[in-house]
């Protein structure tokens, strides 16, 4: 039987709920904006600063900017000393908002700004079933997506994933070819370039605009001899004899993730790999009723099952479908050997072998 004391802390604690959302949506945009703007940069080389101090190391004007510091100090982004009237930013808050090279929280907050750029065409396909193509997309997604990724690559990648594959780190370090397959802009592309030279890595994605995007990025780092990228489906991945193949959280936006896994083994060499990243998801919906599945289930809405269902997809996975279809899929394909090898809070990581 329900009371009404327990109704009432219920009430009370959706409400909580609520109103942490709602402070979280309505910061959205001052996030990008400061990180657009260089707010969060300026504290961390110029600070403590006061408003009027900001506001003169960034041009901007310094009304809007006390708003700003006021509102992000509220949220705990950014530190503030009320006998100075001073803010500033911790290690931790430059390292998620500040730094080039840390944790590119304000990417996140890009990249869902941007899916809400797209609200009324994906209101559309709530109603009519129909898909919404990534290239259809806001620009923001891509470069939001990109940020949102990168960290996890740079921190886990070379340093856990690929030495939890029996003698991959050492056939890269020997040299391969490796096809690095829905590549996007390139981030974990170019990470393998970076760290394995003697290796080959091509990037294909289906997207001209982000392989384009993938070209400049990858030129500006210099590694443009290292790696280069060609706009190719996943189902129509060009060559053969791969030593690794590798697909980055996006197997599951696939309309035909199965046509792609067939693709992969007879693209593989016989002693090849198919390295598998795919959100963190357990294996059941109750399982993924996490804060992370949260984000992953909401953002799967706007931006994963949309994509899949404009590529035919009978049925979108979704970013949550967890580790048993992937293993169906693997053995479908004609693969020999599929197994979990290691796992962050936001991804798992699978090898697949034929």
């Amino acid at each position: 039987m329900t009371t009404t004391s327990t109704v009432r802390h219920s009430l009370d604690d959706l409400l909580a709920q609520f109103i942490n959302d709602l402070g979280a949506t309505a910061a959205a945009g001052n996030i990008v904006i400061g990180d657009r703007l260089g707010l969060y940069r300026g504290l961390d080389e110029a600070g403590p600063l006061t408003s009027a101090e900001l506001a003169t190391y960034a041009s901007l004007s310094e009304r809007y900017v006390r708003e700003w510091l006021r509102g992000q100090a509220a949220g705990g982004l950014v530190s503030y000393q009320p006998e100075t009237d001073q803010f500033w930013l911790t290690g931790p808050q430059a390292l998620a908002l500040a730094d080039p090279n840390g944790l590119q929280l304000a990417g996140a907050f890009q990249l869902a700004l941007a899916c809400f750029a797209d609200l009324p065409a994906i209101e559309d396909t709530f109603r009519t079933g129909k898909g919404f193509a990534w290239g259809e997309h806001h620009p923001d997604v891509f470069t939001g997506c990109e940020r949102f990724y990168r960290p996890g690559y740079v921190a886990n990648l070379v340093s856990e994933w690929i030495p939890a594959i029996t003698g991959l780190d050492d056939r890269l370090t020997a040299g391969s070819t490796v096809a690095d397959l829905g590549c996007g802009l390139g981030s974990s592309t170019r990470i393998l370039a970076r760290t394995y030279p003697a290796s080959r890595i091509v990037g294909f994605d289906n997207h001209p605009e982000s392989i384009e995007l993938a070209r400049r990025m990858t030129h500006d780092a210099g590694l443009a001899d290292r790696c280069t990228y060609q706009v190719a489906p996943a189902q129509d991945l060009p060559g053969d004899g791969y030593g690794l193949v590798t697909t980055f959280d996006c197997l599951h936006d696939m309309g035909d993730p199965l046509a792609a896994a067939r693709r992969v083994r007879v693209a593989l060499a016989p002693d090849g790999v198919w390295m598998i990243v795919e959100p963190f998801a357990g294996t059941s919906v109750a399982d993924n009723l996490t804060p992370v599945g949260r984000i992953y289930y909401s953002l799967s809405s706007f931006l994963c099952v949309p994509h899949a269902l404009s590529e035919g997809a009978a049925d979108a996975w979704g970013n949550q479908a967890g580790e048993e279809p992937v293993a169906d899929l693997v053995e479908q394909a004609g693969f020999g050997g599929f197994q979990r090898v290691a796992e962050t809070p936001f991804n798992i990581v699978y090898e697949a072998r034929p």
